[in-house]
């Protein structure tokens, strides 16, 4: 396969995985640490109206889902990719914190999370998987 198709292939993939499991754990969340009496948690509108009702450990999974869900597809891709695996690995981690960015401006949430979250849930972790991606060979 063409090296640049490959590599085009890894960073589609690899959105796809993390998004995937991003998801999935948002998803399993709400079973294992239940949202606050009184939340909708199924509209943008009902989280925004009823954010203020969430206490720490109701972040605890959006953060895991986040870093988590980079890690994953930054794996993935520097797995996939023929070459640049540290550059597309970064790029996985760079759009994940756009989409951290874009999700932290359209929600309110507190500022330590906020903080925690844009600064340790993104390039970091895909860096850490580009790490272990490099140490398996």
């Amino acid at each position: 396969m063409n090296p640049i198709l490959r590599n085009i292939l890894a960073v589609i993939v690899g959105i796809i995985v993390g998004s995937i499991v991003n998801m999935s754990i948002i998803l399993i969340s709400g079973s294992i640490i239940p949202p606050p009496n009184g939340v909708d948690n199924t509209t943008m509108e009902g989280l925004q109206k009823t954010m203020h009702l969430f206490e720490a450990e109701h972040f605890i999974f959006p953060f895991l889902a986040h870093a988590i869900g980079t890690f994953a597809g930054a794996v993935t891709t520097a797995f996939i990719a023929f070459n640049h695996k540290k550059k597309l690995a970064l790029v996985i981690g760079a759009f994940f914190l756009l989409g951290g960015i874009v999700s932290v401006c359209s929600l309110p949430s507190p500022m330590w999370f906020t903080v925690v979250d844009l600064v340790f849930a993104y390039i970091p972790m895909a860096y850490l998987a580009l790490r272990l991606v490099r140490s398996k060979k």
